[in-house]
């Protein structure tokens, strides 16, 4: 099989959990670490599916990767090969899709309850799961692309997860971060942890000691999730 892509846009924005789900089964992957200067390819022609990772910045900053990306999201799209992004992975493919990323109405940073839409692409997608505590850091918001279908929502941000294309969908944008690590949130909450202090009277923001404290409860059931997420995309990768 041709590997799978991994989009890295920041050095601290690791594939995490997804690049642990990959090696389990066996399923090659290639980091492309756009923050360290690796070019974006012209073509798909060397993978078997794409995965944007998430990052600081914004999909509307002029950066010279941002188009480079989204045209790569717009060929695999149109030859049905799978794509998969988290948080700002998410909102590259719904402005790639003809999208808008806007400004949240709050920032959501830590643990946040995501509900299941009644949907049968949600079914689809996450079984019997109805609603669990996902991981949130983002202050802007993707709109839901022409053809695709919400799956998850939430309080603070009403498109939390969408996907789109055949059938009852192969590629999966979500606006959390269901790749992380316990690594990753100890990893954040030292870097970032100045955000989270200046927003912290906000209901959609955690202090870093009750993001930890929750971390023993709401990562297992995530992980979960994000295997049952990752075994659904996975099936619809090239060969």
């Amino acid at each position: 099989m041709k590997p799978v892509a991994v989009f890295q846009h920041c050095h601290n924005v690791q594939p995490g959990h997804f690049a642990s789900f990959l090696d389990a089964h066996q399923i090659p992957w290639q980091l492309i670490a756009v923050d360290r200067g690796d070019p974006v390819p012209a073509s798909i022609d060397a993978f078997s599916g794409l995965c944007f990772m998430g990052g600081p910045m914004s999909v509307n900053d002029s950066l010279p990767w941002i188009p480079q990306e989204l045209a790569l999201i717009r060929q695999a799209i149109a030859a049905d090969m799978p794509v998969i992004g988290h948080c700002l992975g998410g909102q590259l493919m719904s402005l790639a899709l003809g999208g808008e990323v806007t400004r949240n109405p709050v920032k959501e940073i830590g643990w946040g309850a995501v509900q299941a839409t009644d949907t049968s692409a949600a079914r689809h997608w996450l079984g019997t799961t109805q609603a669990f505590d996902a991981y949130q850091w983002h202050g802007e918001t993707f709109s839901l692309p022409e053809g695709a279908v919400r799956i998850l929502g939430g309080e603070y941000c009403a498109n939390q997860a969408y996907v789109l294309g055949p059938g009852d969908g192969i590629h999966l944008g979500m606006q959390f971060h269901i790749e992380m690590t316990e690594a990753l949130i100890h990893d954040w909450n030292t870097d970032w942890a100045d955000e989270c202090d200046v927003n912290k009277a906000l209901p959609s923001v955690q202090t870093t000691a009750l993001q930890l404290s929750e971390m023993p409860r709401a990562l297992p059931v995530m992980r979960g999730v994000a295997e049952q997420l990752y075994r659904r995309w996975v099936q619809a990768l090239r060969t």
